[in-house]
């Protein structure tokens, strides 16, 4: 199963390099599924608006399995999210698989 992940994620980076002529890593990939989720593509973000954008990209990828659930949007745009299930206990490698399994079932779902 790792293997099949790690070859899904290397011809997801390889899509990412040709639209954006470099290769992301997992921050810049959840930044940008929190600007596409955030829906307002500004020149500049503030360092803690970045890190609420890679929060919401988390939040949004990890929903579909029941994980969080869209809360409210606040005024200024910002959707907040509520925690419905503790996140199951994993090692760093395992940490990292289970994220890239629900980023790339984010892109799929999203035909990205």
């Amino acid at each position: 199963m790792q293997d099949d992940i790690q070859q899904r994620w290397w011809n997801l980076e390889a899509k990412l390099v040709e639209r954006f002529g470099k290769k992301p890593d997992m921050e810049t990939i959840l930044f940008l599924i929190g600007v596409q989720e955030f829906g307002i593509i500004k020149e500049k973000f503030t360092k803690e608006q970045k890190q609420d954008l890679m929060h919401i990209a988390v939040c949004n990828v990890l929903s579909p399995s029941g994980y969080f659930a869209l809360e409210s949007v606040d005024e200024d745009g910002w959707p907040h999210f509520k925690q419905l299930k503790p996140m199951p206990e994993m090692n760093t490698p395992e940490q990292e698989n289970f994220l890239k399994d629900h980023i790339l079932l984010y892109f799929s779902a999203n035909e990205l």
